[in-house]
């Protein structure tokens, strides 16, 4: 890979053993990487963070899985981001990354690890509208704080049967739409960044 291709960051909201929703960010991601990018994918389960509390940060600091993510953030131009859908809203893993994840450091401009950041969104969930409702709330907040979210999206309804033994997407057809949301993340960050 060029020092030059885009770099993504690509993660779910779940720490699920086998998640759906893993497993889907993991298909756009090599979508992503066949359009050129560099890509890093992460297991939230390796960066566990206690919910957000300013006294505990006014009083310890920034956890330390807080400071590693930040870092990956810092260090990228894009992200895939893969979000469950937990009573029609955000994953509390995820609402509770991106919190972390916004402290300014001493002498950083504010939401620095969000700034001219480019994100895809989808989500897989058991039910009949895919996560769809949550991805609305993901949308929200991130476009609140800064980060450009391309319109294109996948939610994909009825996850327990959708993926086969090797979690790959059975059908051929959303397999191919959710590589192509990777490879329109890497074109998009590609052009943002010449």
């Amino acid at each position: 890979m060029s020092s030059t291709a885009p770099r993504i960051l690509a993660f779910s909201g779940s720490a699920r053993r086998n998640s759906y929703n893993q497993l889907l960010v993991c298909c756009a991601a090599r979508g992503a990487e066949a359009a050129g990018a560099t890509v890093t994918v992460l297991d939230m389960k390796d960066y566990p963070l206690p919910l957000f509390d300013e006294d505990l940060e006014r009083e310890q600091g920034p956890p330390e899985n807080a400071v590693r993510l930040k870092q990956l953030f810092l260090q990228h131009d894009g992200l895939l981001i893969a979000s469950p859908e937990y009573n029609s809203s955000i994953s509390p893993l995820l609402k509770n990354t991106i919190d972390w994840v916004s402290r300014a450091a001493e002498g950083e401009s504010p939401l620095a690890a969000y700034k001219n950041k480019t994100a895809v969104l989808m989500s897989a969930s058991p039910g009949g509208l895919g996560g769809m409702r949550g991805l609305v709330h993901v949308r929200s907040i991130l476009s609140s704080i800064g980060v450009l979210v391309l319109p294109g999206q996948i939610a994909i309804s009825r996850a327990f049967e959708a993926f086969d033994e090797s979690g790959n997407l059975k059908d051929e057809r959303q397999r191919e739409r959710v590589k192509k949301l990777g490879g329109d993340l890497a074109a998009m960050v590609g052009k943002l960044r010449n």
